[in-house]
C-alpha cells in the first residue's frame, strides 16, 4: 500500500502504471476517517449519514475488503429495501460494488440468481429487506444492509437476518442509512454491540455537484428535515407531539386529485424586518369528506406589500374560493392590504381567542382520524408541525405555517358547501 506521506512532493508522472493503479484504488488512502470500519469488538456498525455523504461508497468498499482480504469472508448478504434497490444502488450504482476497485478484482454478477461472485470464490447474495421470510434458510458470514430506515417491516427483517448470520469466525454487519426515528434504529442506538458513525452531506462536497449544494443543501440547512437528511441526525418526535413524523409520512398524496372548495389561509406577521416571523400562507382544499393541503407559500422576510401580493397571486394560481385571514395582529389592515391589490377577492376574517396549542388540538385530531392529506413538497410545514410544542413554539420559533394550516383546515372541515371541482 502506498503511504500518503510518500506521495507528498512526489511527481506522479514518475510512478509506474502499477503504482498509479494502486494509488487510485487504495481506499484507505482516499477515504474520510468516518468511512472506514471502526476498530474494536463490535457486531454491528451503524453508519448514519446525510444524502450524498458517501454511505454507499463506504458500504461497497467494506464489502470489497471482506471479499478480497487474505482470509476472505463468504457468503455475504447484500440487503436493500427491495431487490431492485439492492441491485441499482449497492451493486450497479455509481458507488456500487461493480464500480469500485481494480477491474481485474471486481466480481461477476449473476443477474439471474442475483449473486456476485469474486474470482476467489467469495459470494454475495442480494436480499430484500421487504421480505423477512426470505432470510429463513440462507446463512451468511457477513452482511451489508442499506437504508434500513426505509425498510417497511424493518424489525422483522433485521431479526431474521440475525439468525442467518451464523458462519465464519465472527459474523459482522454494516447498516448504512439516512436516519429516521424508527423502532429498529432506536434499538440499534441502544445496543452495546453496535458502533455508530455519523456523516454529514457537506463533508463530501468535493464529490457533489455545485448545484446540489446550492439548491438543496442551502435550502434545507438548519431545518429539521435538513438536520435529518443532510446532517445525518436522528430527529425524534417530541414527547407531546401533536403530529408524529410517522403520521406525516403516511398521509402524502402523489396522484392528481379533483379538489372542491379551496381556501388560502394567511397568518400575517406583526413586524416586517429580517428577524420578523414569517407570513404563513397555506393552500388547502376539500376532497370528499377530507381536506388536502396543496401548498405552503409562506414568505420570509414578509413586508406587508410583499405578502399581500403573494396571497393574491396564490388565490389566482389555485383558483381559490376565499382567503382566510387572522386579524389578531393587524386588524382590518390585513384585509385592506389584500383588497388594495385585488378588491374582488372574498376575505373571511378570523380571530384567535385561544392559545395556539389549544387551537391546533382539534386539527391534529382530524389528522389522527385520517381526514387530512398532504401533497408533496411541504417539508418546511411538516418540520414545523412535528416540532410544535405545548409552549406554542416550533423549534423555538413562532409556528406561522402551523397557524395558517389550522385556520385552513378548520374552515374547510366545518364548511360543507358542495363546490366545483379542480384537479391538482
Amino acid at each position: 500500500m502506498i503511504e500518503l506521506s510518500i506521495l507528498e512532493g512526489c511527481d506522479v508522472a514518475l510512478l509506474s502504471d502499477e503504482e498509479v493503479e494502486e494509488l487510485v484504488y487504495d481506499w484507505l488512502l482516499w477515504a474520510r476517517p468516518e468511512q472506514l470500519a471502526p476498530k474494536g469488538n463490535w457486531t454491528t456498525w451503524l453508519l448514519m449519514g446525510g444524502r450524498g455523504s458517501g454511505k454507499t461508497r463506504a458500504g461497497a468498499e467494506w464489502v470489497r475488503q471482506l471479499a478480497t482480504k487474505e482470509k476472505p469472508v463468504s457468503p455475504i448478504a447484500l440487503v436493500g429495501e427491495t431487490i431492485n434497490q439492492a441491485r441499482s444502488v449497492m451493486v450497479e450504482g455509481e458507488s456500487g460494488i461493480l464500480n469500485i476497485g481494480r477491474l481485474s478484482e471486481r466480481p461477476k454478477f449473476d443477474k439471474i440468481r442475483n449473486i456476485l461472485i469474486w474470482e476467489n470464490g467469495v459470494e454475495a447474495h442480494l436480499m430484500s429487506g421487504s421480505e423477512p421470510e426470505r432470510f429463513r434458510g440462507p446463512q451468511f458470514a457477513g452482511a451489508w444492509c442499506d437504508e434500513i430506515g426505509k425498510w417497511p417491516d424493518a424489525e422483522a427483517a433485521w431479526d431474521m437476518l440475525q439468525f442467518a448470520l451464523r458462519l465464519g469466525e465472527r459474523p459482522r454487519q454494516l447498516a448504512t442509512t439516512t436516519p429516521r426515528a424508527t423502532k429498529l434504529l432506536k434499538r440499534l442506538l441502544s445496543d452495546e454491540h453496535c458502533v455508530v458513525t455519523n456523516m454529514r452531506t457537506d463533508e463530501n462536497k468535493a464529490n457533489l455537484a455545485g448545484s446540489f449544494l446550492e439548491q438543496i443543501v442551502d435550502r434545507y440547512k438548519g431545518s429539521m428535515l435538513g438536520r435529518q437528511e443532510l446532517n445525518g441526525e436522528m430527529i425524534d418526535d417530541l414527547p407531546d407531539a401533536l403530529w408524529p413524523r410517522s403520521l406525516i409520512e403516511s398521509i402524502r398524496v402523489v396522484e392528481k386529485i379533483e379538489v372542491g372548495r379551496i381556501v388560502v389561509a394567511v397568518d400575517p406577521p406583526i413586524t416586517a424586518h429580517k428577524k420578523s416571523d414569517a407570513c404563513g400562507i397555506i393552500v388547502a382544499g376539500i376532497i370528499d369528506e377530507k381536506a388536502l393541503v396543496l401548498a405552503d407559500l409562506s414568505l420570509k422576510p414578509a413586508k406587508p406589500l410583499a405578502w399581500a401580493k403573494r396571497v393574491c397571486a396564490t388565490y389566482q394560481q389555485f383558483d381559490a374560493d376565499a382567503v382566510i385571514v387572522e386579524v389578531n395582529q393587524g386588524g382590518d389592515m390585513v384585509s385592506e392590504m389584500i383588497a388594495q391589490i385585488d378588491p374582488d377577492i372574498p376575505i373571511k376574517q378570523v380571530r384567535a381567542t385561544r392559545s395556539k396549542w389549544v387551537r391546533a388540538e382539534p386539527v391534529a385530531a382530524l389528522y389522527a382520524r385520517g381526514l387530512v392529506l398532504h401533497k408533496e413538497g411541504l417539508e418546511k410545514l411538516e418540520d414545523e408541525m412535528c416540532a410544535f410544542g405545548a409552549n406554542g413554539l416550533s423549534d423555538g420559533h413562532s409556528p406561522d405555517r402551523v397557524d395558517a394550516l389550522v385556520w385552513a383546515i378548520s374552515e374547510l372541515l366545518l364548511n360543507k358547501n358542495i363546490p366545483r371541482l379542480r384537479r391538482f
